[in-house]
């Protein structure tokens, strides 16, 4: 091979206020390159679907950021290099030229729709490439750049959970029924505001039934929103855990009780178009993180979030 990739890891952080360096080695045999030049990129991309679709001149990737270096011929500047690519260049040699990109703080994190039980090809959603490639110009479109003469290797951008947990919302409604003069209230909340993948959630639920009317049952579900951000903004809403709970609360009375469910991805495999965490092989995931972010810049791509909801079944009653 003419060119070749070297990465230390596959996974890099987004700490909110900052973004991990992607740091990285290409080794370059320059005994073939006729003249041309090798450049490395970087790229945030929303896939629609699969790659054998391109044949009908779709283009099914968006590219939501890109980033782009010379390595070869070097261009004179000068590189701090980090301590991951001091040792790649032990393990590529005297031909590895060293690369980093800086990724803004405003990019989706990698996540990807779970696509149908029927579904064939490579699932929807957004990910991120670092490309080697020899071209005569770093962005032509025009150019053909052959197969053989790129290389690439999928990365992970994830974020991890902040230390400090705050303490639960809470929610309340009141509702007032046709020919009832007095209402049920309603109040739910939670412990703590964030869930680690797998945990179970305890939801505390207060009712106050004033009316003549009974609750029959209490339904507790977790829904999770996608929103894509591409041309416009849709937002796409799928539970993802529901229970029914069989109490009933009588007549002018009330009820205090704390309800537990546990969302799990292997409970909504069927389910298409769920987000899930971006996966760099066929490893398992889990259900998609919610997408932090300081909210001072748009972030484009797919934005996840989480709802608990709590409705009340009520019958009968004057």
């Amino acid at each position: 091979r003419k060119i070749a990739l070297y990465l230390g890891r596959r996974d890099f952080v987004d700490h909110l206020d900052s973004v991990d360096v992607v740091d990285g080695v290409i080794k370059v045999d320059p005994s073939d390159l006729n003249g041309r030049k090798v450049f490395v990129y970087l790229a945030c991309a929303f896939r629609y679907g699969s790659d054998e679709l391109d044949v009908i001149g779709l283009s099914f990737r968006r590219d939501i950021w890109v980033q782009r270096v010379q390595v070869y011929p070097p261009t004179g500047e000068s590189i701090n290099k980090t301590p991951m690519q001091e040792s790649l260049l032990k393990k590529a040699g005297e031909q590895g030229y060293p690369f980093s990109f800086q990724m803004p703080t405003n990019l989706p994190c990698s996540v990807s729709l779970q696509p149908g039980p029927n579904d064939a090809g490579k699932a929807c959603g957004v990910d991120f490439e670092v490309k080697g490639y020899i071209a005569n110009e770093a962005d032509n479109a025009d150019e053909v750049i052959e197969k053989k003469d790129t290389c690439r290797l999928m990365i992970r951008k994830i974020q991890f959970a902040p230390a400090n947990n705050k303490a639960g919302p809470k929610a309340d409604i009141t509702k007032q029924f046709m020919m009832s003069d007095k209402p049920v209230h309603l109040e739910a909340s939670l412990e703590k505001e964030i869930y680690y993948h797998g945990e179970t959630i305890t939801v505390k639920v207060k009712i106050n039934n004033e009316t003549t009317k009974v609750v029959k049952k209490i339904k507790v579900s977790v829904e999770q929103l996608t929103n894509v951000v591409l041309y416009s903004s849709d937002t796409y809403v799928k539970a993802v855990c529901s229970e029914e709970f069989g109490e009933t609360v009588n007549a002018s009375s009330t009820l205090e009780k704390s309800f537990q469910i546990t969302p799990l991805l292997a409970n909504n495999k069927e389910k298409r178009g769920l987000s899930v965490d971006g996966r760099l092989k066929d490893e398992d995931t889990h259900l998609a993180s919610t997408t932090l972010s300081q909210g001072e810049k748009e972030m484009q791509g797919i934005i996840v979030s989480y709802k608990v909801k709590v409705n009340l079944m009520v019958a009968g009653g004057g």
